[in-house]
């Protein structure tokens, strides 16, 4: 079977059910596991240089609440060199992927037979879920039902060993400019990471907030998870919170990983739980 991921969470996948040797295409995103894709051929480009432009700027490109089926351009060509039996994307959000019409309508003018998989979890069931299907899909059953459940015993791993100690308040934010809570499935990362999410709620899909929204909500934790971003870029863009009102009243403030742990709805999001119950748990 041949496998086309047009979405870096679904190849998360596609590794963790040992099938990589059947990966023939993949985005500009995927890098995990590291080296392990450098000669599958990258399908999708962005209209957006993250390096060059500011959050803010990046915001204003994507028009600003989560539109824009135009960042990603998907190489027809390519695509189709690639000959896949399934395609593998997303319907959830235009800025994390290729949209699903473009991929769809691309899919339906190739030649052959190609089932196109829309994968959409906003919770962590939702994430398990995804792996059983999968499962099915790729003709690999026996080794989803394997992976998944190793991940949920992971996860009740994290939520037996911070049970009984106090549980922090915990704000995670996934864009710095404009500000955006991290909603969907972080809330239930930080619940069983030993936290008190605020902000937003289990599979919530959220909306800007001001920075007093921030600081009413007292949290003792905030953890900064920007989508896309390396742990050095959003360094580099903290001076954005450093200088604001209340700053300085917030006991402990985090820089993680977001698009390894916590940004894409793949299987580390259980790696990302674990992170988390030893950040707030030191």
């Amino acid at each position: 079977m041949r496998i086309v991921s047009l979405l870096p969470a679904a190849t998360d996948f596609v590794a963790t059910l040992g099938l990589l040797g059947s990966l023939t295409g993949r985005t500009h995103e995927c890098d995990w596991p590291p080296g392990a894709l450098d000669d599958v051929p990258v399908v999708t480009s962005s209209a957006i240089d993250h390096d060059v432009l500011s959050s803010r700027e990046i915001s204003a490109a994507v028009g600003g609440e989560h539109r824009g089926s135009s960042l990603y351009a998907l190489d027809t060509g390519l695509l189709a060199t690639a000959r896949p039996d399934v395609v593998l994307t997303q319907d959830l959000c235009d800025v994390c992927a290729v949209s699903y019409r473009q991929v769809s309508d691309t899919v339906r003018a190739m030649d052959g037979d190609i089932q196109v998989v829309s994968l959409e979890p906003r919770t962590l069931d939702g994430v398990f879920t995804c792996l059983t299907t999968l499962g099915e899909v790729l003709g690999v059953r026996d080794r989803a039902a394997v992976e998944t459940r190793r991940l949920q015993e992971r996860l009740e791993a994290v939520r037996a060993r911070v049970e009984g100690r106090p549980r922090p308040r915990v704000a995670a934010i996934e864009w710095l400019d404009p500000l955006w809570p991290a909603g969907h499935w972080v809330p239930e990362q930080i619940e069983a990471a030993g936290g008190i999410p605020l902000l937003a709620a289990a599979g919530e899909h959220t909306r800007p907030i001001t920075w007093e929204t921030v600081v009413e909500a007292r949290p003792d934790v905030l953890l900064l998870i920007p989508c896309g971003f390396p742990p050095e870029r959003t360094e580099a863009e903290l001076p954005l919170l450093t200088g604001l009102p209340g700053w300085g009243d917030i006991p402990a403030v985090h820089i993680l990983d977001g698009p390894a742990h916590f940004n894409r709805p793949g299987p580390r999001v259980v790696d990302g739980a674990e992170i988390l119950a030893d950040v707030l748990h030191q």
